[in-house]
């Protein structure tokens, strides 16, 4: 029985490992996965815990705030099931038949399938819990009534996962996965309709984000990234820089640094390919040309170009091409050619101070400098480096002011 008993203790060991090996597989993937959905971006607040909540969400009809989804068991998502998690992400109907709101953006995720979700929900639970109520969404009536999402779910959510189309390559596949479904592009790069969908019409096209603009990222040649090398696209992706073409900024950076830098260079090359196939949405902010103007003396009454030459000129040099980094590279952005400089002011005022790389760093301006200087400087940059015409006055700054305290 001896050799019996050591064959059966081997086994068991044998299958132990293999078990292990299958845990440690779900986990990295759920990982993987997670960042690749850009989770945790929200599901913390500056200076929070991740993934414990509390985001709050301004839209039309009132604040919405992210949930704990943490382990935790009184606060979080600890003692929820599979099916249950699975639900949620997929149709937006957590635990309890409670229905969420289109803010959390089930309705891309729905393209994902189970097994992806569930390894999300593993790599979720092996995560230290943190205890931590949500807050109370402060909606108005009737948008307060969740079983109103019922009807929403019937008439916007296509409740389908993600099909391969035979008639593309391997890779494209791959990148239309990734792009309409965990990471979601659309749901910040589309417009939405009076029901807070987003506008199929128009995905990719484009929309604000509180002070912020989604850019348009169709394949359209001028307003989109139709004329973006590939590679430089995919660099964009993997580092937020893309000199003459686009500096990640705002929550686009956010994106960055929280998702898109941990993805594989393949899955970011599938992603370019798959955004440079969509179709062409001819509207937004176009990419400007390259050149340098000499903005007539109105543009700021001079204010703004000392402006210029006191706080950004070191960094951006007089013609905007950088100074010891190409990052600092202004010419060709279309930043600097949206008539009404929004992305602009908003670099201004909240700057790029906590990015991964030093040389991508940008001090915020906002207590420095007053509207009405901020507006000089906008209107500078935007007649020396855009073929706009665009005008920023001091009542622009103080409102975007406003929407960045939110």
């Amino acid at each position: 029985m001896k050799p019996l008993k050591i064959a059966l203790a081997l086994l068991g060991a044998s299958l132990s490992h293999a078990a292990l090996a299958d845990d440690t597989s779900t986990l990295s993937k759920g990982e993987y996965l997670t960042r690749a959905a850009d989770c945790v971006a929200c599901h913390v607040v500056p200076g929070g815990k991740p993934f414990a909540g509390g985001l709050a969400f301004k839209l039309p009809f009132g604040t919405l705030y992210s949930p704990n989804i943490t382990p935790d068991k009184d606060t979080g998502i600890g003692n929820w099931s599979d099916d249950e998690f699975v639900s949620a992400v997929q149709r937006g109907v957590g635990k309890d038949g409670k229905h969420y709101y289109p803010a959390f953006p089930y309705t891309s995720y729905s393209k994902m399938p189970r097994e992806d979700i569930l390894a999300i929900k593993a790599y979720l639970f092996s995560l230290q819990p943190v205890k931590q109520a949500p807050k109370e969404n402060d909606l108005s009536f009737p948008f307060n009534q969740r079983w109103g999402m019922w009807f929403w779910n019937k008439i916007f959510l296509d409740d389908q996962r993600f099909v391969a189309d035979p008639q593309q390559s391997q890779e494209w596949n791959r990148g239309a996965y990734l792009v309409e479904g965990p990471g979601h592009c659309g749901e910040c790069h589309s417009p939405r309709n009076f029901a807070q969908a987003v506008d199929a019409k128009q995905s990719l096209a484009g929309t604000m984000l509180g002070n912020w603009r989604a850019y348009n990222i169709s394949s359209d040649p001028q307003y989109g990234v139709g004329a973006w090398p590939q590679e430089t696209l995919v660099k964009y992706f993997a580092t937020g820089e893309a000199p003459g073409y686009g500096m990640a900024g705002g929550p686009m950076s956010d994106v960055i640094e929280h998702s898109l830098r941990f993805m594989t260079p393949e899955d970011l090359q599938a992603m370019a390919v798959y955004l440079k196939s969509t179709p062409a949405r001819a509207t937004g902010v176009a990419r400007p040309s390259v050149a340098v103007n000499d903005p007539a003396p109105e543009a700021g009454d001079g204010l703004g170009k000392k402006v210029y030459t006191d706080a950004c000129a070191a960094c951006h040099r007089a013609d905007g091409q950088g100074n010891n980094s190409s990052i600092a590279t202004l010419t060709g952005l279309k930043t600097l050619n949206d008539p009404k400089g929004t992305n602009l002011i908003g670099v201004l005022l909240a700057g790029h101070n906590d990015a991964v790389r030093s040389d991508q760093r940008m001090p915020d301006f906002a207590k420095a400098y007053s509207n009405q200087e901020l507006a000089a400087v906008s209107n500078y940059l935007l007649a020396r480096f855009g073929q706009s015409g665009g005008r920023v006055t001091a009542q622009d700054v103080e409102k975007s002011r406003g929407l960045a305290l939110h």
